[in-house]
């Protein structure tokens, strides 16, 4: 059974950096690739980043390029999320997700698999 611990959410001001972190337990991040989501009321869960299995492609939403990065470390089987220059648009509560398949890339948010409870990100401006 997959287990993800989100946990780096927090207030942080517009301009600031925070890092989240997903804790992976019943699927091995390099077998799977694995993606960050993220939700606000009243809207569908949208796509922020994710990692191919083999750790090399990564993909971002428009919105997000050059401002977030996407990492993985096998050894800890965990992921991250490292977002710089945060803005109000980003405030949300963030989601790890691992794919459904394993060495499969590509999909919307149906072909992943959520666990965890989230963290939440509030940036004020």
């Amino acid at each position: 059974q997959v287990q993800l611990v989100e946990s780096g959410g927090g207030l942080v001001q517009a301009g600031g950096s925070l890092r989240l972190s997903c804790e992976v337990s019943g699927r091995t991040v390099s077998m799977y690739s694995m993606g960050w989501f993220r939700q606000t009321p009243g809207k569908e869960r949208e796509f922020v980043a994710a990692i191919r299995w083999n750790g090399v492609n990564k993909d971002y939403a428009d919105s997000v390029k050059g401002r977030f990065t996407i990492s993985r470390d096998t050894a800890k089987n965990a992921v991250y999320l490292q977002m710089n220059s945060l803005k109000s648009e980003d405030t949300a509560l963030y989601y790890c997700a691992v794919h459904r398949r394993p060495y499969t890339w590509g999909g919307g948010p149906g072909e992943y698999d959520y666990g965890g409870q989230g963290t939440q990100v509030t940036v004020s401006s």
